[in-house]
């Protein structure tokens, strides 16, 4: 693959990993007394300058929630301008999701009657371009005008201008009997999924590892579903409802694997298929939270796409490497962050991340 169209994104992402937090780094964050000792430890980091900048507006968790957002995103522009002409359909699509998380929230904050400063903290964005312009055609005060109007149904309704709210008008009348916001959430996912897979169909031969590497994450978020349904006693229809088709975990296998007393046994139903649930079974009889179920199958995943998509280098594999570690700093950080403000132990808080430092 001499001429691969990826030879010079590899020199330049090599170069940039070392701006990705050390191991040391996050070890010094998990110990920090408070918010105030964290933004001084990511001060000579690339957060740096992001927090300088978004101090002059926000204050506290809420510069630091915009500090992480702008270089998130400021990150994945560089991914999609290294990306060839083929590959870049595939990366547009894929940063979709980011349109997604911003929908949701908006939803979410109408729904809870939450204010339009209040959510737009959150909004995932870099100075006043948001992560989804990259990837479709809202801009930020496209998002500022949807967290404006005075409803959930009026969002919605909105939402037609930018190709979402076909997905969703036709729940609008079940979600004003139900006020449940979760089957709009599930909609709009599942529509993700579907572009985003037939996105990454097979035209230059490397696409494989990155539907593999979408497979996985598909599996992950279904693995989840079932151990929520089960911890929820939710039924088996309203399970069935939320799973996502594309990944390597069969529908059909559902209601089989579903079919069972607790937790645990659906846990060692699954456990054939996805070995570190075990490692998760530990916390979970110590609370009863599913959440070191959730950190075990992230570490796993992470293991696995980064030794596959790293075996792939000359290839639009270098990009998602880049991104993925991008994403998992995201989230490590900012779980840091609320660990901090929630009082969460750092013995706790560290057991919590998936990176500690990139592989």
């Amino acid at each position: 693959m001499a001429g691969s169209p990826y030879a010079s994104a590899l020199g330049r992402f090599k170069s940039l990993m070392p701006s990705f937090l050390s191991a040391d780094t996050y070890a010094a964050l998990v110990r920090a007394k408070d918010l105030s000792e964290i933004l001084k430890l990511l001060e000579p980091t690339p957060y740096g300058p992001e927090l300088v900048a978004a101090s002059a507006t926000y204050q506290g968790v809420a510069a630091l929630e915009v500090a992480v957002n702008h270089l998130f995103v400021h990150r994945q522009r560089l991914l999609l301008e290294s990306a060839s002409f083929a590959g870049k359909p595939l990366m547009l699509a894929y940063l979709r999701r980011w349109d997604i998380e911003n929908i949701g929230l908006i939803l979410s904050a109408k729904a809870e009657g939450r204010s339009v400063t209040e959510a737009e903290t959150f909004l995932v964005s870099s100075r006043e371009i948001p992560a989804g312009l990259f990837a479709g055609s809202m801009g930020l005060d496209d998002f500022r005008a949807l967290l404006a109007l005075p409803t959930l149904e009026a969002v919605a309704t909105q939402l037609v201008r930018f190709g979402y709210g076909g997905v969703l008008l036709p729940l609008l009348e079940n979600y004003q009997k139900s006020r449940d916001i979760f089957p709009l959430l599930a909609a709009l996912q599942r529509d993700y999924y579907e572009k985003l897979l037939e996105a990454a169909k097979f035209f230059q031969g490397d696409e494989w590892v990155i539907r593999e590497f979408l497979r996985s994450e598909i599996d992950l978020r279904n693995v989840l579903l079932l151990l929520k349904g089960k911890a929820a006693g939710l039924p088996l229809d309203q399970v069935m409802e939320r799973f996502l088709a594309g990944g390597d975990l069969d529908r059909a296998r559902i209601p089989d694997l579903f079919n069972v007393r607790d937790v645990p046994e659906l846990v060692g139903q699954l456990e054939g298929s996805f070995p570190a649930l075990h490692d998760g079974l530990e916390g979970y009889a110590a609370d009863k939270s599913l959440v070191p179920f959730e950190i075990a199958l992230s570490r796993d995943r992470t293991v696995r796409e980064l030794k596959r998509l790293r075996s792939f280098p000359l290839s639009i594999s270098i990009l998602f490497t880049f991104l993925l570690l991008a994403e998992l700093e995201r989230s490590d950080l900012r779980k840091i962050v609320y660990g901090k403000l929630y009082g969460i132990p750092a013995a706790d808080l560290e057991r919590s991340l998936v990176l500690i430092g990139h592989p």
